[in-house]
């Protein structure tokens, strides 16, 4: 385990990152994708995973035919690393920047989803896109918070900053909105061991290369990650600075990599915030830096996760570099001491988030 102590301004706010005492509940192990099942001739209910295993490309597409079309291309798109960042259905700007550089590094006119795009995405991938998991005992021992606090007064009174609930932690586990888990699944108990659940069958948490030289794009709100021969191996979105507290610009290099970071906030480099004291907020994917830190050789900066997925990319930070979890948990393990990383382009958000 990797400790490391970083004074995190992000607009000048202290942190210290290091291995927190009791880390958050390791994923579980990616469920094989079983085949989608025909549904039936009868007036069953129509089975979710089915219809979006079986979708095909229509331009034309509305309704639950759009979001079906969505969810395919989401989670073939997070296997091939062009991550979505949290797979939602929706038509988003996360998901246009991940197509954007799929196309991109495949030679495709670039633009919304087409039919080249989806040909190559559903050839590349044939596997399902959906699949069937089964609820565990370990997934709903928690503790859980129900509420994480918004107050980092109350937050420091936390022993874990753990998941609010066990459908937090699936949705997560399977790099899946809360509120797409819910509908996929209606009436599902996620509090229950032995329920089965229609989850999205994303790979594995390894990346499966080792990253060289990141590149943070401030302008598109996007990190890139290349091998030792500048190929590129992912895309990610990201929160990155805000005009009003920008992130850094030029070259630097990781510094250190550390699992369940602590966050330390020290108000006497306060330039947002209410509380007056000093704070020091336990780990946990709730922890206002999610799961992992790459702390940067600019002193204070570092690329982080975020307890709430749904914001990457669409909400501006305190000058640091925000990924869902997953996404840092998967960068920080192909990451070492002393990779590059590049700052490019410029903020575009003008406002921070609180």
């Amino acid at each position: 385990m990797i400790t490391s102590r970083a004074l995190l301004l992000c607009a000048a706010v202290a942190m210290t990152m290091a291995a927190g005492p009791a880390p958050s509940p390791a994923p579980a192990p990616t469920p094989t994708p079983t085949a989608p099942v025909p549904a039936a001739a009868s007036a069953a209910p129509a089975d979710p995973a089915a219809a979006i295993d079986t979708a095909v490309f229509a331009p034309a597409a509305k309704g639950d035919a759009l979001r079906d079309q969505l969810i395919k291309a989401e989670v073939l798109l997070d296997r091939a690393h062009f991550s979505p960042g949290v797979i939602d259905g929706r038509d988003g700007g996360n998901l246009q920047q991940a197509l954007a550089a799929y196309q991109g590094a495949r030679g495709l006119k670039p633009g919304p989803l087409d039919a080249q795009t989806w040909n190559a995405l559903t050839t590349a991938d044939k596997a399902p896109a959906m699949t069937r998991y089964v609820i565990s005992p370990d997934d709903v021992i928690g503790p859980f918070l129900g509420k994480t606090p918004a107050d980092m007064a109350e937050m420091a009174k936390l022993k874990h900053l753990g998941f609010d609930s066990p459908q937090q932690l699936l949705a997560e586990r399977f790099h899946m909105d809360q509120a797409l888990l819910a509908s996929l699944n209606p009436g599902a108990d996620f509090a229950k061991p032995g329920t089965a659940i229609t989850v999205a069958a994303v790979g594995a948490p390894a990346l499966g290369a080792q990253v060289a030289s990141i590149e943070v794009d401030k302008t598109r709100q996007q990190v890139r990650a290349f091998d030792g021969a500048g190929k590129l191996v992912a895309v990610y979105p990201a929160t990155v600075g805000s005009q009003e507290r920008p992130a850094p610009s030029g070259d630097w290099a990781v510094r250190d990599v550390a699992p369940d970071p602590t966050y330390t906030f020290d108000p006497a480099r306060l330039t947002f915030g209410k509380s007056k004291a000093k704070l020091t907020i336990a780990a946990g994917p709730n922890n206002p830096v999610g799961s992992t830190w790459i702390g940067l050789t600019k002193e204070t900066y570092g690329i982080h996760g975020t307890p709430d997925p749904t914001l990457v990319g669409k909400r501006a930070s305190h000058g640091c570099v925000r990924l869902t979890n997953w996404d840092a948990r998967q960068l920080g393990l192909a990451v070492k001491k002393g990779a590059k990383v590049a700052f490019v382009g410029e903020e575009t958000r003008a406002k921070t988030a609180a």
